[in-house]
């Protein structure tokens, strides 16, 4: 089992078929070291999210402040606040970006790079920086 940070494919040939719109409800949810998340992932499911804690409940949160642009030769998409659950414990290893209004389609997996935890207090997700080579959701 491993998350491994990716924008899956099938995200990929939808954003060339005119799926994932500016106008949709992107949320983000948050998964335990158990899941498999990867460039494969398809769609948001419940299998390994971590827990209902604080103000995190299943599904995750709605990300808010959508913008697209280009950095250089790269399109990206970017969210201008960084989600964050307060009197919540959680372990996360990572987390899926999904478009609530397409059928929850996958749009980018985060991975964290180990188990990331809080215990009755914030945790906060801080979204990579908006660049050709970092952020969450880029085409090159």
């Amino acid at each position: 089992m491993a998350i491994t940070a990716a924008v899956p494919n099938s995200a990929k040939l939808e954003f060339l078929q005119g799926v994932h719109l500016p106008a949709d409800v992107y949320m983000l949810a948050l998964y335990g070291p158990a899941a498999t998340l990867n460039k494969a992932t398809t769609a948001y499911s419940v299998t390994d999210e971590v827990g209902n804690s604080g103000t995190y409940a299943a599904g995750g949160i709605v990300l808010v402040g959508y913008t697209a642009a280009l950095d250089g030769d790269a399109a990206i998409i970017d969210w201008t606040t960084d989600p964050e659950w307060t009197g919540a414990t959680i372990a996360a290893a990572g987390a899926l970006i999904y478009n609530a209004t397409r059928a929850n389609k996958a749009v980018a997996v985060l991975a964290f790079g180990g188990t990331i935890t809080s215990t009755a207090g914030t945790f906060k997700v801080t979204l990579p920086v908006p660049a050709a080579a970092t952020a969450a959701v880029r085409v090159t």
